[in-house]
């Protein structure tokens, strides 16, 4: 299995990642988590613009899934069209939430390019992965996901503050792509986001391999990030979040 980090970028892109999107690859099958503003440009350096098997949408928050709409025009008005829909795994209301963002009454609705499936807490399978989701804590309906193939698992936080259940979808996976958008300090609201210390805390008590610390919100210094991480009690390997940076999980 291979991961890679199209784009890392929290809330909204920055210069030098787009928003939230991350590649895993096995058996030649591609799947996506999270299809951010900004993706499908950097997605293009590392697959064929027709080559993506399917999605999984975290929450319908547009720095997590805006690109669909972007892709849709793809799969729609390509020469190569008519293109096989691709399965979609997202929240109950990402159809009629992402018709609306498209906007568009007299073109094909999104459908047309994609299959929607609702997203609840359990597992499925996609291609030749496992999927785990679980609720994370967010103010909009989010899910974490875990991905496993091989032996080996990437844990994905989404969007979320404090989470137990975060910590028992990563318990022992490869790779913990955990979010850290605010700073350590006092004030920060509840049930949010997290910082790069409490990450770290939930990769600790997950025994993860790898942390990643990753949706990094442009306004931050992402070394300010990193260094609160060494105060959550994490002893494996952590590291910041990298558009283009690759894991292979062998």
């Amino acid at each position: 299995m291979k991961l890679t980090i199209v784009g890392c970028s929290g809330s909204f892109p920055g210069p030098d990642s787009p928003a939230s999107c991350y590649l895993l690859e096995a058996e030649g099958f591609r799947l996506l988590l999270d299809f951010g503003n900004g993706s499908l440009g950097a997605l293009q350096r590392h697959i064929g613009l027709y080559d993506v098997d399917a999605i999984c949408l975290s929450h319908l928050h547009a720095d997590h899934c805006l690109d669909l709409c972007s892709y849709h025009v793809v799969r729609t008005y390509s020469p190569r069209s008519p293109l096989p829909r691709v399965p979609v795994h997202a929240p109950r209301d990402a159809p009629r939430r992402l018709d609306a963002a498209y906007g568009m009454d007299d073109e094909p609705p999104l459908e047309t390019a994609f299959e929607f499936s609702a997203l609840t807490p359990g597992t499925f399978s996609v291609g030749p992965f496992e999927i785990a989701a679980a609720r994370m804590n967010h103010p909009v309906e989010t899910y974490g996901f875990r991905v496993s193939h091989g032996g080996h698992s990437v844990a994905y936080s989404a969007d979320t503050g404090e989470s137990a259940e975060l910590v028992k979808l990563a318990a022992g996976a490869d790779v913990l792509l955990c979010e850290a958008s605010f700073l350590d300090r006092p004030g920060n609201p509840a049930d949010l986001h997290m910082n790069g210390r409490e990450a770290a805390e939930h990769a600790a008590r997950a025994g993860v391999g790898t942390l990643v610390l990753t949706h990094l919100v442009p306004w931050y210094d992402p070394q300010r990030v990193l260094e609160d991480a060494s105060h959550g009690g994490f002893g494996g390997r952590v590291e910041l979040a990298r558009s283009g940076a690759e894991y292979d999980l062998r």
